[in-house]
């Protein structure tokens, strides 16, 4: 009765908590005493499965089991139970978190590292460092605090701008980016690692299934703004001068970039307030027929999806990076709107434990790219730390996570796998 009752206060708090304040206050953990004198094979082992003997089965899978279902199981009740780990050392990783500047992802970044270590079952010291910004001194102040408190590896989800100073303080830690990509900075540390999405492979598989005209929205956003320039250049294969950005929200741009080899490409930037785009859809024939590539939020782009059937553009296809990953885009968009829809996706591997694990803390991991570039990061270090195996297979080049990308379409109910029409 006892364990029952620290199982639902266990439950109860997580499942309320708001903060992404990690308590001092250890959580009650539950330890299950093997009193069977006699050892218990595979065959063993399921057959008290089979008879829901859950924690007969605990008490003697103590460590990692060969059968792959009954180790998801194992690993499935540590999660749920807390249970007590068999392991001394503890592991200790820092999360240096700038909440200014990455908002909410202070708190899920948080949750998607705790709900995989305490998937473990291993002992660990997890302590956020909370900093108002990116600024030099106050990440200075952060790693000095950190190496103080022992911690020698850090997951740090900054912006490009705040990765760059923390690199240019060539700190003595492990430290992982979760939201940066290697590409857009100039590190050359050995004890730093990326793990950001790889936008630009993204826009490559997609400007494949392209046709032309190539129509780019695109946003005021950093992001935006890159993709829409990269896309262009790509898509022309020539050398094209970089695209003049006006940073203001409330003014349209329009540019019409013809080439001789029958490619040409329309960019429509698309101010946030932007509801109604009759005036660049309707009756343009600069766009009929083309291929349309959304460089926006998930909302916006419902926004522009929508209405390129209500003006009739007769699209080939619409085409996104991991912007537009998202369930929403099934509820905010008509079937018929999203039909030739074709979204690059990276998160292609699911860990079932993790996600119900994450799914208890109110945490996504299935779509959220940031939380789950997180999870990849810290099952590194974990690998790192303990030797013990991967659960992630992510391969890591010049210490930069490279993601498989497939090709998704937005069905009536959900992605399913794109077959390309142009092969």
């Amino acid at each position: 009765m006892k364990i029952i009752f620290l199982i639902i206060t266990f439950l109860s708090v997580i499942l309320n908590a708001q903060s992404y304040l990690i308590s001092n206050i250890p959580l009650p953990k539950t330890y299950i005493q093997n009193l069977d004198p006699y050892p218990c094979n595979e065959d063993c082992l399921q057959e008290l499965l089979d008879n829901d003997m859950i924690l007969s089965f605990l008490a003697h899978a103590q460590t990692k089991l060969d059968d792959p279902a009954q180790d998801e199981v194992r690993m499935m009740s540590i999660s749920i139970l807390n249970l007590g780990s068999q392991v001394s050392d503890r592991l200790k990783i820092a999360l240096l978190l700038p909440h200014k500047k990455i908002g909410r992802y202070a708190a899920s970044t948080t949750n998607a590292s705790f709900a995989y270590l305490i998937a473990r079952n291993q002992n660990f010291d997890l302590k956020t460092y909370n900093i108002d910004n990116e600024s030099k001194e106050d990440i200075q102040e952060a790693l000095t605090q950190i190496q103080k408190d022992g911690f020698g590896y850090i997951i740090a989800p900054f912006t490009k701008e705040g990765a760059e100073t923390l690199i240019s303080l060539r700190p003595y830690e492990n430290v992982y980016f979760p939201t940066i990509h290697k590409k857009d900075t100039n590190s050359s540390l050995q004890n730093v690692y990326f793990g950001g999405i790889d936008y630009k492979a993204q826009s490559d598989m997609l400007l494949k299934e392209a046709v032309s005209p190539l129509v780019v929205f695109y946003d005021q956003s950093s992001t935006g703004k890159k993709l829409a320039e990269y896309q262009e250049t790509k898509y022309m294969y020539k050398d094209v001068q970089p695209t003049e950005f006006n940073d203001s929200e409330d003014e349209q741009q329009t540019e019409v970039v013809a080439y001789d080899d029958n490619r040409s490409i329309v960019k429509f930037s698309i101010p946030r307030r932007t509801t109604n785009l009759e005036e660049q859809l309707s009756e343009n024939e600069a766009i009929k027929e083309g291929s349309f590539i959304v460089n926006t939020p998930i909302v916006k782009s419902s926004m522009i999806i929508s209405q390129l059937t209500m003006y009739d553009t007769n699209a080939t296809n619409v085409l996104s990076t991991q912007i537009n990953y998202d369930p929403l885009i099934l509820s905010l968009t008509q079937y018929e709107d999203r039909e030739n829809m074709v979204i690059a996706n990276s998160i292609t591997e699911n860990n079932s434990i993790f996600t119900e694990t994450n799914a208890l803390l109110g945490n996504d991991i299935v779509y959220d790219w940031i939380n789950y570039t997180t999870t990849v990061g810290i099952d590194y270090f974990f690998n790192l730390i303990t030797k013990q195996d991967r659960q992630y297979k992510i391969k890591v080049v010049d210490n930069q996570m490279q993601y498989p990308i497939e090709l998704l379409q937005p069905s009536k109910t959900r992605f399913i796998k794109y077959i390309s029409k142009l092969e």
